[in-house]
């Protein structure tokens, strides 16, 4: 079966660097190259878009390095409060210098994301230049629909990093062109990326097998949305700076456009829930678990293609299996650990907080919850790939200090970075349990990241009908996504019922992260001092007194290792942008 990106991907030959297909054409010269090749071969067309795909997102291609600092790929559920790392190196790279809220690590951060964005911007405005010179036909369709697509994603982008960006709608070199150029208005923005959006949906079609993971006309509704969401964040209303936010309180309009976006993508009729068929709690969980493994579903609206044979050497692969596997399954990273934080977001299996519940055991807190639990996280006595997980510390007795760890407490192999959870779980989402862990130096894993899904629309509405006065409108969304787990429906709801459950379905994906800012709860979540990290230590005892589970601080109540500041909802611009037109810098940064 032809699949547009995986065969392109592997033509391009790209790994875990940034390089793009440009190197395809080294031999033709690049001035000439546009004019000459690309617009009347059908071949070289669709190849010249695969950097707008490869560069819209890593998925689950993350890395931190230790020694060049500004090039690791953040993975944003780590910036949150649901996942940290247990890797002291990866505190020393610039996750780390982020994570403290390092004015030089995050300058540099800021500059490398808008010319990463900015360059792919102008390859679209160069081919949408051009767009008479190609034949006309479904292709060229095709193809104008996806420039529409990506400049729009790639200004949405923009415009949550930075507020207004400089837009730009034909090709710009600063090396030979000397025009000043200004920030645009919020609204402006929205406005563009909106319209840009609206184009790519006339244009494009519904999801094919044959060209998985190209954009579709539901992603474009889908990027509509999110615009529109994004802008009724609490920060970008009544802003004096009009690059900043909104001179006037948007909320309401930007809700119920986003409303009307949301009607569009689901008048298609092409997504739905996929539905759980189990009932027992194994299978719940286990077909639960099996979506975020099964590519280009009916659920999956927009998703990072990797590679299907997992080619991580030369290919689009990822090591997500290696890097979050515990150590009695042969991993060594212990990446993506969730927190104790997100552990105690899962109610109990009647739909009580675990706080109030009252079928929460606290000396077995790990039975009666919420099925999604057992499909997400990895505690002490789960079973995973044929493991009963040792996530403890064994005593003989109460009275004897004497102590061993459990195997997944112990550090897995002879490397000196080897190491086991800090917050006594791992996580299970996204991973596939039947994936070999070995020391292939091309191993890797396979799984599609997927950015948006249909749950994520029912979401959003239920959040959009909560802040528009239809609490009842907002329910009957929240129990579509319970009913497929078999979770009790809601009754009544609140505010924190609708934040509880996008926490606990959206667990681990990269909109947790981006809910802190639009929410505006940021600075109070991303800091140590207002929300320290926990874990969860595990005493067993062999003369049988019972199990005993201590919460534990994990990264200090201060914020010496996680600080989020005020001035961070906006990134810095990148200060030769800055001197070069004139513009505004957003507050509070400083030239490093």
């Amino acid at each position: 079966m032809k699949n547009f990106l995986r065969i392109t991907f592997l033509a391009c030959l790209i790994g875990i660097s940034l390089v793009s297909c440009d190197d395809l054409f080294e031999s033709i010269p690049n001035d000439k190259l546009a004019e000459e090749s690309i617009w009347s071969d059908p071949l070289l067309l669709d190849e010249y878009v695969l950097p707008w795909y490869r560069n819209m997102d890593n998925g689950f291609s993350t890395y931190v390095t230790t020694i060049m600092k500004g090039i690791g790929r953040e993975y944003e559920p780590w910036y949150g409060d649901q996942l940290t790392v247990s890797r002291a190196d990866w505190y020393n790279a610039d996750y780390g210098d982020i994570l403290r809220s390092s004015q030089q690590e995050m300058t540099t951060r800021g500059r490398t994301k808008w010319s990463g964005y900015y360059t792919q911007i102008r390859s679209i405005n160069i081919l949408l230049q051009n767009v008479d010179k190609i034949a006309d036909g479904a292709q060229k369709n095709r193809i104008i629909g996806e420039a529409h697509f990506f400049r729009a994603y790639y200004y949405y982008m923009l415009l949550r990093m930075y507020g207004a960006p400089i837009i730009l709608t034909e090709p710009y070199d600063p090396l030979t062109d000397t025009r000043q150029l200004t920030r645009a208005t919020y609204a402006a923005t929205v406005e563009f990326i909106v319209s840009e959006a609206d184009k790519a949906a006339t244009l494009l079609g519904a999801p094919t097998a044959s060209d998985a993971g190209r954009a579709t006309k539901g992603a474009a509704f889908m990027l509509k949305a999110k615009t529109y969401m994004w802008a009724a964040g609490v920060k970008f209303q009544n802003r004096e700076e009009d690059y900043l936010g909104f001179p006037d309180d948007r909320t309401i309009e930007m809700y119920t456009q986003a409303a009307i976006a949301y009607d569009s993508l689901r008048n298609l009729n092409q997504y739905m829930l996929i539905p759980i068929t189990a009932t027992t709690r194994e299978g719940i969980a286990e077909e639960y678990h099996e979506i975020f493994l099964t590519k280009n579903s009916q659920e999956s609206i927009w998703e990072v293609q990797h590679n299907d044979d997992g080619d991580f050497a030369t290919g689009f692969g990822h090591k997500l299996d290696r890097e979050t596997a515990p150590p009695s399954c042969y991993g060594t990273f212990a990446a993506y650990v969730p927190t104790q934080n997100h552990v105690d977001e899962y109610r109990t299996i009647s739909g009580q907080p675990i706080a109030t519940a009252t079928d929460y055991d606290e000396n077995n807190p790990y039975e009666n919850r919420d099925y999604r639990f057992y499909a997400n996280i990895l505690y002490n006595g789960a079973q995973f790939k044929g493991n009963t997980l040792e996530i403890h510390y064994r005593y003989p007795s109460k009275d004897d200090n004497n102590y061993t760890r459990g195997a997944d407490l112990l550090a897995y192999g002879s490397s000196e970075t080897a190491t086991y959870t800090r917050t006594g779980y791992y996580m299970r989402k996204f991973t596939r349990e039947s994936q070999q862990i070995n020391t292939d130096a091309t191993y890797a894993s396979s799984q599609n990241c997927i950015i948006w899904r249909y749950a994520e629309v029912l979401l959003d509405y239920a959040e959009i009908d909560f802040k528009l006065g239809r609490p009842g409108d907002a329910m009957e969304k929240l129990n579509q996504i319970r009913r497929r787990v078999h979770m009790p429906e809601y009754e009544a709801i609140t505010w924190d019922d609708i934040v509880n459950e996008r926490r606990v379905e959206m667990a681990f994906e990269k909109t947790t992260y981006w809910d802190l800012l639009r929410w505006g709860i940021a600075v109070e979540k991303m800091s140590g001092k207002t929300n320290p990290l926990y874990g969860m230590n595990v005493y067993v005892y062999d003369d049988g007194s019972p199990t005993v589970y201590r919460r534990k601080t994990i990264n200090g109540s201060d914020n010496t290792v996680r600080y989020f500041r005020e001035m961070q909802y906006y990134w810095p611009i990148p200060w030769d942008e800055i001197r070069r037109h004139g513009i505004p810098q957003n507050p509070s940064w400083l030239e490093m």
